[in-house]
């Protein structure tokens, strides 16, 4: 059982460099005409080379897994600009499309939190349909056909029922080219494990587990006797599974991660997988240290008595 490790976004050992950098809505409408296209040009090409430097950085640390951020271009979405930065950047995308493939790099997208498929107020839901549309074309514009967009299941309004019949029917109303790419997450409020896999069944989607989410939101199921059925959603897929792990902040259960992960919650959780399922996964590190975290987590199974075989950086075997 291979396992990598992956990390999201920002590489913290790269001092001030950033692919998320913004210009507010504010900022641009202060701007004239020349200087707001500029400015749009300039923020999202330092976005670009930014987020080249993180992917050798990744590549020369053996780094095979890690998560985009969402707000690579500036106002891409803002209803008032979303202005058409592919014909400005197009070559570059197919520069960091070809860095990623000749890699091997696993990456993807999580479209934060206002994105809901299944609101029940139609200008979010069609916000949500641009948000998702906009992730799509830069992985077309990257050529990287394993992408995916990792979204929660979204509203409980009308209760859990009517929020998941909801759910399905908005999105077999979205276009092929989303569909393809979601995959389903369980979050630590409202829908556990359980209803992820159900819905990720029914619509035939990959789904995401997250340890810490199910360890605050569940129904008294346990991870191993869902595991099995979570890893086959991903039978038609290129790609391995993939988890999400991340240490509580304050106490047990707190929705807040921790700067770093525990070494000894994620050894029990390796080992709880091999036992039940015994085949290669992902796990994103989602810790407030980002890559440093990764590293500390293996420097910690370096020291411990656990059987592990270290394949490189960020890579074990089971």
């Amino acid at each position: 059982m291979i396992v990598r490790l992956g990390y999201v976004a920002i590489a913290l050992n790269l001092e001030k460099t950033t692919s998320s950098s913004t210009l507010t809505y504010a900022r641009y409408n202060k701007l004239n005409e020349d200087e707001r296209i500029n400015k749009l040009k300039s923020v999202t090409y330092s976005n670009i080379k930014a987020l080249e430097e993180i992917l050798k950085y990744n590549i020369n640390n053996n780094i095979h897994f890690y998560r985009l951020t969402s707000n690579l271009i500036p106002l891409a979405t803002h209803p008032q600009v979303m202005w058409d930065y592919k014909i400005y950047f197009k070559k570059d995308f197919e520069h960091i499309g070809n860095i990623i493939k000749k890699s091997n790099m696993r990456v993807d997208f999580h479209p934060d939190q206002f994105n809901v498929i299944n609101s029940t107020k139609k200008n979010v839901v069609e916000s949500t349909l641009i948000n998702l549309n906009t992730a799509v074309d830069i992985l077309e514009l990257l050529n990287y056909k394993e992408g995916k967009l990792v979204i929660h299941i979204g509203s409980s309004q009308g209760g859990k029922e009517e929020s998941i019949n909801r759910f399905i029917s908005n999105f077999n109303e979205f276009p092929k080219r989303i569909q393809e790419r979601l995959i389903l997450e369980n979050d630590d409020k409202v829908f556990t494990a359980n209803d992820a896999l159900k819905i990720c069944e029914k619509i035939k989607v990959p789904m995401v587990l997250d340890i810490h989410h199910h360890n605050c939101k569940n129904d008294n199921e346990k991870i191993e006797d869902l595991l099995s059925n979570i890893f086959d959603t991903w039978k038609n897929e290129s790609l391995p599974p993939k988890m999400h792990f991340s240490t509580p902040r304050d106490f047990e259960n707190d929705r807040k991660h921790a700067d770093y992960i525990k070494v000894d919650d994620f050894i029990k959780f390796l080992s709880m997988a091999k036992d039940r399922v015994n085949k290669d996964f992902d796990v994103m590190i989602e810790a407030k240290k980002k890559d440093q975290a990764l590293f500390k987590l293996i420097d910690d199974l370096k020291q411990c008595k656990f059987k592990i075989k270290f394949i490189d950086d960020s890579t074990i075997e089971l």
